[in-house]
């Protein structure tokens, strides 16, 4: 088959999207198939024989000047014009101008695929897409309908609400586009869910399909640093729950010598900077970003613990690497996290989503236990072993395609024998 495989931003190391195309499109060529990457900025990091189209916006979020004003030279059409003003006043336009610019590009190669493979933009251009008779297939890992709910919980001012309240306005749009889209591929079944509830999208339509952990996460060769605590959060935001596991580790942190490793990029003056000021923790909490994905395996396996403190996720890869890298866990009981962690507590020891006494106290067992430690993370392994492979993630996802693609054409061939059958007025 040949696929196109569209993503409005593909940041390369953390964050699911960028992710997901990288190891689903190295895959799905490995099975003999063509795919073409489309993609806005940041760009993907791709494998050999997979093809990356640019579809470059004007890049206002970009590290480090986000929120930038663009040169008047860099404007370039109307749809430029609208990223911009839908910026300036504190709406989030990448969505809805990537399915525009997108669908523009596909109108002249329409002959070029077989099928279309949405991840997460469902932007107006989606629908266009399907009118063109190209079959269409959308990825929603979660959604987004559960950040805004955690984002306007913890605003400190009604200014703040109402700036999220804007900024989250593309949900309408994602709504209306999830309820039309023709299938939707979902990692765990408490997004399947989520999405039926938040989106109104029938689940008979949406097919449960886990992520793949890469070979490259395995058990590290050199001892773990004592005392070493690691969280990742791809985005500085209340739902990652770093605050609740930055006030247990200052209260560990009075008791014994720990370190924390947070494998995120602080906004400068942030939430997380502040509260690590007032906390006095700043000495023992390093932050990393920007590495390869060795060395992300390498800081994986570094730790004693690894924690994973959200209040909510859809299927968080982050906890299948860590179990990959044999790395005890404490997480949340939130989301789709017991689904991957498996609900007995053999891999992970689950708490309360924003309990700090809880979080603390689990985090205690494990540092004090060694033995729990070395038992925790080898059935973490091997359960990583067994449930979370790209490759199937892959075949999983090509026979989706087979299915949307006959579905679309037994639709237009009986939309086109409702017409033949239709008496015309003129006869």
């Amino acid at each position: 088959m040949r696929v196109a495989l569209l993503s409005y931003r593909s940041k390369p190391h953390c964050g699911g999207q960028g992710v997901y195309v990288r190891h689903l499109s190295r895959e799905l060529v490995a099975l003999g198939h063509e795919v073409e990457v489309f993609s806005g900025q940041p760009y993907p990091e791709l494998d050999e024989g997979v093809r990356l189209t640019k579809v470059p916006s004007l890049d206002l979020y970009r590290e480090p000047d986000p929120f930038r004003i663009p040169r008047p030279r860099e404007f370039r059409d109307r749809v430029d014009v609208e990223e911009f003003l839908t910026m300036c006043t504190a709406g989030f336009p990448e969505p809805k101008t990537f399915s525009t610019r997108v669908a523009r590009l596909l109108r002249s190669r329409v002959d070029d695929f077989d099928v279309v493979h949405d991840n997460q933009v469902l932007g107006r251009g989606m629908l266009e897409i399907e009118r063109m008779g190209l079959p269409l297939i959308t990825t929603v890992h979660h959604p987004i309908t559960f950040d805004r709910r955690i984002d306007l919980a913890a605003a400190p001012t009604l200014r703040k609400r109402l700036a999220l309240r804007r900024w989250y306005g593309f949900l309408r749009m994602q709504g209306t586009v999830a309820r039309a889209a023709r299938r939707i591929l979902t990692p765990s079944e408490s997004s399947r869910r989520d999405i039926a509830r938040d989106f109104g999208v029938d689940p008979a339509r949406m097919q449960v399909i886990r992520l793949g952990v890469d070979d490259v996460f395995e058990p590290p060769a050199a001892p773990r640093v004592p005392g070493r605590i690691l969280a990742m959060a791809s985005a500085d935001a209340p739902m990652k729950g770093i605050s609740t596991l930055l006030e247990a580790f200052a209260k560990l942190r009075t008791e014994r010598e720990v370190e924390l490793v947070l494998v995120t990029r602080p906004q400068p003056g942030g939430r997380t900077e502040q509260l690590i000021d007032s906390l006095g923790v700043g000495g023992s909490v390093r932050f990393v970003h920007g590495v390869s994905d060795a060395e992300l395996v390498g800081i994986m396996g570094s730790a004693e613990v690894a924690c994973v403190p959200s209040l909510y996720e859809g299927f968080s890869l982050p906890t299948a690497e860590l179990m990959a890298c044999a790395t005890p866990l404490v997480v949340s009981r939130a989301g789709a996290i017991p689904e991957v962690v498996g609900p007995d507590g053999e891999c992970a020891e689950l708490v309360t989503p924003g309990d700090v006494g809880e979080l603390e106290a689990a985090l205690v067992r494990l540092l004090d236990d060694p033995a729990l430690r070395e038992r925790m993370g080898a059935a973490g392994r091997a359960r990583a072993q067994a449930l979370f492979s790209w490759r199937a993630v892959a075949e999983a996802t090509a026979a989706a395609y087979a299915d949307v693609i006959a579905d679309h054409h037994s639709t237009d061939d009986s939309h086109t024998e409702d017409r033949e059958r239709t008496p015309r007025a003129d006869r």
